[in-house]
C-alpha cells in the first residue's frame, strides 16, 4: 500500500504541528481530516490546497468547515473545502470498486488503497455522502442481490451463495433486517399472508389501505382504484389478498376525520419492513409535529448523519404509509415543496390542511382560555 495513503487515522492530525506539516506537503490524504483558515486573507482551505502557502502564524486550523465559517472565513474558491465535486468524484470511485463484484468483501484499508484516499478520511467521507459506511453499504448489495435472487424463485442456498454470504448463519443472522422478513417468507412474496385491503374516495383522491393481522402495512394515494390494486398485489404477490372494506372501515374514518382536520394523530399500528437508516428517519418523520415542517437537511441532522441529505430523500420516498409517517412534511431547505410518493399537489393540499388545523386549533384554545379566565382577560386588557 502507498505509505502517503496509509498514515493517515483518527490520531495522525491531532496536533497543530502535524496539520501544518500536512498543509506544507499539501497532503491529500489529510483533505476531510482538517481544514485551515488564514487569518490575512480570511479564506479557509483544504490541507492540499495548491494556493500559495501562508505563514504560520497566520494560520489557524478547524475540524469542520461549520467551525471554520463560524470563525468568520469564507470559502477558497480554488480548493472549495464546502463544496462537493472532489468528494464525489472519490465516493463515486469507492462505490464503482465495491459494484464491480459484490461478492467480494473489501476491507476498508483495500478500498482506501483502490481510490487513494486514507481510510479514515474514507470512512468520514462515504459516510457524509452517501449515509452509510462502506461496510454497510457492501450489506446493502448483499440484501439487494439476496432479494433478487428469491424473487427470481432461486431456493435459499442457492441465493445465499449468489448474495455473497459466507454461510447461511452468517445470512440468517444479518439478512432478517434488510428484507423486513426471514428470507423464506421473503421468496414466497407473503406466501401464506393474509393481507385485507380496501379504498375509499377522500378530499385528497382515493386512498387505498391494507393491513395484515399485525398492523397497516399500505396507505397509497391516487386517482384510479385499479393502479393501487395492481400495486398491492405485485408487492404481495403469493399473499391471499382479500377486499374487506368493513374490516378497514375504522382505519379510513381515521384517516378522513385527520384530512378534514377534525384529528391531528393516529392510532394506527404498522406492520412494515425497514432497513435501519430507513427506521431511523421514519422515525424522526414521526416526531415532526402536526402543522410544522423539517428540512431534508434537518432530518439527516436528526438521524445522525448530516451529510446523508440525499439517502433521507430516498428514505422518505420509500415510505409505504402516507400520512401515518408524514414524509409530506419534510420540505427544501429554502421551503420548496419537492417531490412526494404520491403527487406534489396532495403534499401541499396536506401541508396547507396542517397549517390550517393548527391556527384552528390555537383560536379555539384560546376562546377556551378566555371562557374560563374572563376576569383575568379583563384585567389584562386593562
Amino acid at each position: 500500500m502507498n505509505t502517503a495513503f496509509s498514515k493517515a487515522a483518527p490520531a495522525a492530525f491531532a496536533t497543530d504541528d502535524e496539520r501544518w506539516a500536512a498543509v506544507l506537503n499539501r497532503d491529500v490524504s489529510a483533505d476531510g481530516a482538517f481544514f485551515y483558515g488564514v487569518r490575512t486573507t480570511g479564506v479557509f482551505c483544504r490541507p492540499s490546497c495548491a494556493s500559495r502557502l501562508p505563514r504560520r502564524d497566520n494560520v489557524d486550523f478547524f475540524d469542520s468547515t461549520d467551525e471554520a465559517r463560524a470563525a468568520g472565513y469564507r470559502e477558497c474558491k480554488r480548493c472549495q473545502p464546502g463544496g462537493l465535486p472532489r468528494e464525489l468524484d472519490i465516493v463515486n470511485r469507492a462505490c464503482a470498486a465495491l459494484d464491480a463484484d459484490p461478492q467480494q468483501r473489501l476491507t476498508l484499508a483495500q478500498l482506501g488503497e483502490a481510490v487513494h484516499v486514507s481510510p479514515f478520511h474514507l470512512q468520514r467521507l462515504f459516510k457524509r455522502v452517501v449515509g452509510v459506511s462502506p461496510r454497510q453499504y457492501q450489506a446493502a448489495q448483499r440484501g439487494a442481490a439476496l432479494r433478487d435472487a428469491l424473487q427470481r424463485g432461486a431456493d435459499v442456498t442457492r441465493a445465499t451463495v449468489d448474495a455473497g454470504f459466507g454461510s447461511p448463519s452468517r445470512m440468517y443472522d444479518t439478512a432478517a433486517a434488510e428484507l423486513g422478513m426471514a428470507p423464506s417468507e421473503y421468496r414466497r412474496k407473503g406466501a401464506g399472508l393474509r393481507v385485507h385491503y380496501a379504498s375509499a374516495q377522500t378530499s385528497l383522491g382515493l386512498v387505498l389501505v391494507a393491513t395484515t393481522d399485525k398492523g397497516i402495512c399500505k396507505i397509497a394515494f391516487g386517482d384510479d382504484e385499479a393502479p393501487l390494486a395492481d400495486a398491492l398485489r405485485k408487492e404481495f404477490a403469493s399473499a391471499e389478498l382479500i377486499a374487506d372494506p368493513a374490516r378497514l372501515a375504522p382505519f379510513i374514518e381515521q384517516i378522513d376525520a385527520y384530512l378534514r382536520g377534525k384529528r391531528q394523530r393516529f392510532d394506527l399500528p404498522l406492520d412494515i419492513a425497514a432497513t435501519a437508516f430507513q427506521q431511523r428517519v421514519w422515525e424522526a418523520l414521526r416526531r415532526i409535529p402536526y402543522g410544522e415542517t423539517r428540512s431534508y437537511s434537518q432530518i439527516a441532522e436528526a438521524v445522525g448523519s448530516p451529510r446523508a441529505v440525499r439517502a433521507v430523500a430516498s428514505a422518505c420516498a420509500s415510505n409505504p404509509v402516507a400520512l401515518a409517517i408524514p414524509c409530506h412534511r419534510v420540505v427544501q431547505k429554502g421551503g420548496a415543496l419537492a417531490g412526494y410518493r404520491w403527487g406534489v399537489a396532495r403534499k401541499a393540499m396536506l401541508l396547507d390542511a396542517e397549517a390550517r388545523g393548527e391556527a384552528k386549533a390555537d383560536h379555539e384554545a384560546k376562546a377556551d382560555h378566555k371562557a374560563a379566565h374572563p376576569i383575568a382577560d379583563v384585567d389584562h386588557a386593562a
